[in-house]
């Protein structure tokens, strides 16, 4: 009597893992083998340290008998077996940096052959440049080219970049409107960082303010820089403060000169004396640069656009300089 209850004991014992082996061997249907795939996880979990009474029930709890709990625990299942380490290391640090899952994703799929830790070399390194994670997403997807950058390079670059006072925040703008700001030889940021020191004679601090709100000028050529700001300082009596202040330097030579000269032809803008002053009150450049061609007609000039091409012509009027 005693070897038949140690029988029954013993088969007691073996009843989940024997019913999981028949689980594997016996054609079943869909939803009977989610519910083996239940059970094998729960048997896992026996055999990594969990106890055995956990999981010496036949019947899943109510919460697994549901169709969404089943898919998802499925879908769990499947994603630990499928998923590689250094992913999750990876999803795992850029969620610590503050990505959105929906970030992560994008950032997947801009350079799918990059090595995940030059692509989180280059992604911290525009993190403490002060970017936030939208704007490192979208500097990305505008130029993946970044993501190929060897490491010390753009080290060297965010440093430089920090010295022209372009760090804590200011990048933004800078690296929407020229992400080739890391790419491009550092030769070329100096010539114009050099122009508009040295032939412009803008401050330090102007530099900056110059290169945050115009990041464009870093596409111009030196010399033709250098003449965009003789013209606005000399032709239209611009102090460097307010050349800064309106981003005159982000519009073309011809955009400018065009309206400028227009101006002058109807006398409603004159070229300051030394002292500063006019005999007629100077348009705000705001109102000249920053509206639209109609606009610009209608509520500066008071003309039309007849009068404007037939003033100006094909161009600017010969002997205007």
């Amino acid at each position: 009597m005693a070897a038949l209850g140690r029988q029954v004991f013993d088969w007691h014992r073996l009843t989940p893992l024997t019913w999981a082996l028949l689980a594997r061997q016996t054609p079943q249907p869909a939803g009977q083998k989610r519910t083996a795939a239940f059970l094998l996880c729960k048997l896992m979990t026996v055999s990594s340290g969990g106890g055995l009474e956990e999981s010496s029930f036949v019947e899943p709890p109510k919460c697994a008998q549901k169709p969404e709990h089943r898919t998802r625990l499925i879908q769990c299942l499947l994603e630990k077996q499928r998923t590689p380490v250094w992913q999750e290391n990876f999803v795992r640090s850029l969620r610590d940096m503050g990505f959105s899952d929906v970030h992560v994703n994008e950032l997947l799929s801009i350079q799918p052959g990059t090595h995940p830790q030059q692509m989180l070399d280059i992604i911290s390194e525009l993190i403490l440049l002060g970017l936030n994670p939208e704007p490192v997403c979208v500097a990305l997807k505008k130029s993946p080219q970044l993501l190929k950058l060897p490491v010390m390079q753009m080290k060297k670059r965010s440093s430089y970049l920090r010295k022209l006072g372009l760090g804590e925040g200011k990048l933004k703008r800078v690296l929407y409107c020229c992400p080739e700001i890391f790419t491009m030889r550092q030769r070329d940021i100096e010539v114009i960082v050099g122009v508009l020191k040295e032939k412009c004679l803008f401050t330090v601090k102007q530099v900056t303010e110059i290169l945050h709100r115009c990041p464009y000028v870093l596409r111009e050529d030196p010399g033709e820089l250098e003449y965009k700001f003789q013209y606005a300082y000399f032709r239209m009596g611009i102090k460097h403060v307010d050349i800064v202040k309106t981003d005159l330097l982000q519009y073309s030579m011809t955009k400018t000169k065009q309206r400028h000269v227009f101006l002058e032809r109807l006398g409603r803008y004159q070229t300051p004396d030394k002292k500063g002053q006019t005999q007629v009150p100077n348009p705000l450049l705001k109102d000249i640069l920053r509206v639209s061609e109609a606009e610009f007609l209608a509520r500066t000039a008071v003309s039309s656009a007849e009068e404007f091409e037939v003033i100006l012509g094909d161009g600017v009027p010969s002997g205007v300089q």
